[in-house]
């Protein structure tokens, strides 16, 4: 499974390994079993880390999931949340500015109504 052959294998080969084990996981799932057993925290996975009695297959088989129905549905919530938080975030910007264009006119009315107090002033001062 180490197609790097680097000694090690990285999230994308464990995925391919957890499914050829007919366990497969989400990416998600996938950093947690990582997290689990890395040692050295590197991301990766040594093959020291993967012995048998490292417990990988232990965990792959507790926090096993049904992708076709857990992946999707995970990212659609996902990606919905995201919607919701980026609608939300411009709902939250469009206020700001609204608010910013008012203080503006509001600014500009005072700058034109002291112009025009001054203009009056200065007819009776002369």
């Amino acid at each position: 499974y180490d197609s790097g052959r680097d000694g090690y294998i990285d999230l994308m080969e464990l995925k391919l390994m957890m499914e050829k084990l007919g366990a497969p996981q989400t990416h998600l799932g996938l950093k947690n079993m990582i997290k689990e057993v890395d040692e050295d925290f590197d991301g990766k996975l040594s093959f020291r880390e993967l012995e048998e009695d490292s417990g990988l297959l232990t965990l792959a088989k507790l926090s096993e999931i049904d992708v076709s129905i857990e992946g999707v549905k995970g990212a659609k919530n996902f990606f919905e949340a995201k919607v919701q938080a980026l609608s939300s975030a411009s709902k939250f910007e469009a206020e700001i500015k609204a608010e910013q264009d008012e203080r503006k006119r509001e600014e500009e009315e005072r700058k034109h109504r002291r112009a025009a107090f001054r203009e009056l002033k200065s007819a009776f001062t002369q």
